[in-house]
């Protein structure tokens, strides 16, 4: 997409080269990826040996370089979970592929790279307490139903209640939202949950699915957040983690307002907060 490569121009203009460690993922050893995701699907993938139906649940024509970039972008991922665990925050430019589940691709998303990185920390980590927050506009599907069993992962997601999918998995928390939830209803539910969560689960680690499909001039969205307010939603999940002393890994999530420059820019201000309490 567009966005990715007007999001990393942007990010050099304004100084993040100087600020932050780049990191450029290779592709994801498959070791990882068997852990979350089943042999069959992978192969499947890897080999381009889909069904029609499935790939056109995909939202994707198969492709080598399909299947490279997004084993790329698990390892980004990952790399910025090993960030947060050591109480940083890393971002990722991409991510947040939560409508895939273990066996089967849906709405553009191939493999779940929360779902990868957080069995990651949990295997090869002292990290037994991971929170995933989910802010795009669409629940987060696949991860909730790849980490259902494991009481060690608490997922949480406000999402639009009548938007895609249209049979939602059980969160750990969900919070459907009617059409039209403007900052002033979205923020303060998220405060009230957001400080629930963290004093009865005390995460130690975070992963933020921070898409801007939440704003007003949303495509695919139903909600009504101004710019002001998916700032304010940002600086709210971030000021908490920072508070408690909790990493984050940060994946950017959807997007699809008519305008790029409305998409670049709401995404540009999850990382200046970032810069803003981490640097």
């Amino acid at each position: 997409m567009e966005k990715y490569d007007l999001i990393y121009g942007q990010l050099h203009l304004e100084g993040f080269s100087d600020d932050a460690i780049w990191n450029r993922p290779c592709p994801l050893d498959p070791i990882e990826i068997l852990k979350c995701h089943t042999s069959e699907y992978w192969n499947k993938i890897r080999t381009g040996s889909w069904s029609r139906a499935e790939e056109r649940k995909s939202g994707f024509t198969w492709s080598h370089a399909l299947v490279l970039r997004e084993s790329i972008i698990m390892n980004g991922t990952l790399g910025c979970a090993l960030e947060a665990v050591r109480g940083g925050i890393g971002l990722n430019i991409a991510g947040g592929t939560h409508h895939a589940f273990s066996d089967r691709a849906e709405g553009f998303c191939l493999l779940n790279d929360f779902a990868i990185s957080a069995q990651h920390l949990l295997d090869n980590t002292e990290t037994n307490r991971v929170l995933i927050v989910d802010l795009d506009v669409h629940q987060g599907n696949g991860t909730a139903a790849m980490t259902q069993t494991d009481d060690r992962v608490f997922t949480f997601s406000m999402h639009a209640e009548s938007n895609y999918p249209f049979h939602k998995e059980h969160s750990t928390l969900d919070i459907p939202l009617p059409d039209g939830t403007t900052d002033h209803e979205y923020l303060e539910q998220l405060e009230n949950h957001l400080h629930d969560i963290f004093s009865r689960f005390a995460p130690q680690v975070v992963f933020y699915q921070c898409g801007v499909d939440v704003l007003s001039s949303d495509k695919l969205g139903k909600l009504s957040l101004t710019m002001r307010g998916s700032q304010e939603r940002d600086r709210m999940v971030l000021e908490m983690c920072r508070k408690h002393n909790v990493g984050v890994a940060c994946a950017m999530g959807g997007g699809y307002s008519e305008d790029v420059s409305v998409i670049v820019e709401a995404h540009m201000q999850t990382f200046r907060l970032a810069r803003d309490l981490w640097c």
